[in-house]
């Protein structure tokens, strides 16, 4: 399904949780002429500063500031403790809220436990980041779940972000995103992770295989390991997902050792 819509305008985009990510994704939206306004517990006021963005330490100014639309840009663990803690009653208009998390079910939940019901949801997974994005968003994914919306135009014009920057869009439930993300990013995290661990390096007789095993361990790694976490405890297609692959490991071990056995032993006195 499209997002392409004619109902597209500037808006004023709030965003909770000013890190790296949160960061990178303000500058697009800065470009395109959106106006910006931040929070975060730690203090961004000097780069806010410099981008134009006006950063709020306290949370009461930041939801006052009549934002369009509020981006949850938290990690996956601290999400919960953030949005218990957002004073709702402070927001001036009705406001879109959007999460922009790498798992999905999680705050789906949370938010519809906590948000008024006057407040309209979308939860998204933009899957890129500061590296995979640094030259630009096109044929980028961006997936979008419409959990609750009423006001389409500030919808629209929020998904316009990513869909004019020539993003792949894909409306998708929470729950298929985590199936897929499950077998896919969390697979990809685990495997870069199971790499790190056993210390893989270059070496002199590289093939472009193994290169690109090692390219993986290292750009998976400059994730946190907060956000790995996050991958598996709160989404729950993960722990089945985790246990497949012990299981493939341990059925191309013993295929490994059957072949040994029969090759060490043709007549198959070993069986």
């Amino acid at each position: 399904m499209s997002s392409s819509t004619s109902s597209s305008r500037p808006l004023k985009i709030g965003i909770i949780g000013f890190g790296t990510f949160g960061q990178f994704l303000s500058k697009t939206m800065i470009k395109q002429g959106h106006t910006i306004t931040a929070t975060c517990r730690s203090d961004h006021s000097q780069l806010c500063s410099h981008l134009a963005i006006s950063f709020y330490r306290e949370i009461d100014g930041f939801l006052e500031a009549e934002n369009d639309v509020v981006v949850l840009s938290t990690s996956i663990l601290s999400l919960s403790e953030v949005v218990k803690s957002i004073p709702f009653h402070r927001l001036k208009r009705p406001t879109l809220f959007v999460d922009v998390l790498s798992v999905k079910e999680y705050p789906k939940q949370v938010l519809l436990q906590v948000l008024p019901p006057e407040l309209d949801l979308l939860c998204t997974h933009p899957m890129f980041g500061p590296d995979s994005g640094r030259d630009g968003w096109k044929d980028l994914t961006f997936v979008y779940d419409r959990v609750r919306i009423r006001d389409e135009v500030v919808c629209s014009s929020f998904l316009q972000i990513f869909g004019s920057e020539g993003c792949k869009m894909l409306e998708m439930s929470c729950e298929e995103h985590d199936k897929l993300a499950a077998r896919s990013q969390f697979l990809t995290h685990t495997i870069a992770r199971t790499l790190s661990e056993m210390a893989i390096e270059s070496t002199s007789i590289d093939t472009k295989n193994f290169e690109a095993l090692v390219k993986l361990k290292e750009s998976t790694m400059r994730n946190s390991f907060d956000l790995f976490s996050g991958l598996f405890i709160h989404n729950r297609f993960a722990k089945q997902e985790l246990k497949n692959l012990e299981v493939a490991l341990e059925k191309v071990k013993q295929k490994l050792q059957d072949k040994m056995n029969e090759e060490l032993d043709p007549s198959g006195s070993h069986v």
